[in-house]
């Protein structure tokens, strides 16, 4: 080994131990919030395939004529089996979602789904009478794009987007774009004043989207 391979080896021996455990866990921490999985072979089809079943699936809700109380809970399942939740959850949470235990952090990712069943299910009161449509499907970088138009009674249409990716390893939206307002940038707002309000803390944010929506 040559003096300078000699220096080199020992200088990343001595980076190496100065990591600490707690530098390592952080680290992996991390990468278990923002590393993707392999990706599947996402396609233009099959992203509009996903946003035909939400689309079918809230237009059966809106034909219902159920109570309100019902369509929530119907757009709840619809959330759970079509969003990728987790993913959503921990980007509106953000940087915070390193500081919380595994326990918050399912704890967390309950409410908010229940919070978001709640708030954008009460809108489904303006759809009673209209319908969605699906129009196109366009490739976005590495997620696909699916855009609807929204019919209401008595208003003009609107568009809405969907944002289909299959980094979790199955194929669901990561964010809804109403009239160009993204649902994830929105809550990651409302999420933040919510933590503000409660100090930072995250048992007090899951005790206030309980409430919340």
């Amino acid at each position: 080994m040559t003096p300078m391979l000699r220096q080199v080896t020992r200088m990343t021996t001595r980076t190496f131990n100065n990591l600490t455990r707690r530098g390592l866990l952080t680290s992996a921490a991390a990468m278990a919030i923002v590393a993707p999985l392999p990706a599947l072979a996402l396609t233009d089809a099959s992203a509009r395939r996903l946003v035909d079943g939400i689309v079918g699936d809230i237009n059966r809700i809106i034909a219902s004529g159920g109570s309100l109380a019902s369509m929530i809970s119907s757009f709840e399942k619809i959330f759970v089996k079509y969003a990728d939740v987790s993913i959503i959850a921990q980007s509106v949470l953000g940087p915070d979602a390193r500081s919380a235990s595994p326990a918050q952090m399912r704890a967390y990712i309950a409410a908010f789904q229940g919070y978001v069943a709640r708030k954008y299910g009460k809108r489904f009161q303006e759809f009673v009478g209209g319908r969605i449509e699906v129009q196109s499907t366009r490739q976005v970088k590495t997620w696909h794009e699916v855009i609807t138009t929204a019919y209401l009674k008595g208003q003009s249409p609107f568009e809405v987007r969907f944002l289909v990716s299959d980094r979790s390893g199955r194929e669901l939206f990561f964010d809804m774009v109403i009239e160009g307002i993204s649902l994830r940038t929105s809550e990651r707002a409302e999420i933040g004043a919510m933590l503000d309000r409660n100090r930072g803390s995250i048992d007090g944010l899951i005790a206030d989207l309980k409430k919340a929506g």
